[in-house]
């Protein structure tokens, strides 16, 4: 028979053996945003330029869309891989305190923080992305609509 103890047991393996993963994904999507923050860069400043003279607003509509989508996740999975790289070490930190370990639950917290903060701050960068993203390509069609080539 199956008690609840036992199901409370594997569901905490399983949980902790997300720990490492999801901590390597949210370091992979921060390395994500740093590169979306340099495209964002260059595109401003020499992509949307050539986008305009090249006179294809589908062909700006499309690389728009997938470039929007890319920092709408970043500012979607961010945070949620944050949360739960907080909230994954919380269990065995709680646990550690309740044995009088406070160096593992110091330990705990301190990765708890430091993911919580890492997928904020790429939460914060896909969205300001997202936005300046979708006024740039706003005023880039409006101005290939109204034939000029220059926003």
């Amino acid at each position: 028979m199956v008690t609840s103890e036992m199901l409370a047991a594997g569901m905490r393996m399983l949980v902790a053996a997300l720990e490492w993963p999801v901590m390597a994904v949210l370091l992979g999507v921060t390395a994500l945003a740093v590169l979306e923050a340099g495209l964002a860069v260059g595109e401003r400043w020499l992509g949307l330029r050539r986008w305009r003279q090249s006179g294809r607003p589908d062909l700006v509509e499309q690389q728009a869309q997938r470039r929007i989508e890319r920092v709408d996740m970043l500012a979607k999975v961010g945070p949620m891989l944050g949360l739960m790289g907080t909230l994954i070490p919380l269990g065995p930190g709680l646990a550690a305190l309740g044995g009088g370990d406070l160096t593992q639950l110091a330990q705990a917290l301190i990765k708890a923080f430091d993911t919580t903060v890492l997928g904020l701050l790429v939460g914060a960068c896909g969205y300001v992305l997202g936005k300046w993203r979708r006024r740039w390509y706003g005023d880039c069609l409006d101005a290939m609509e109204q034939g000029g080539g220059q926003a």
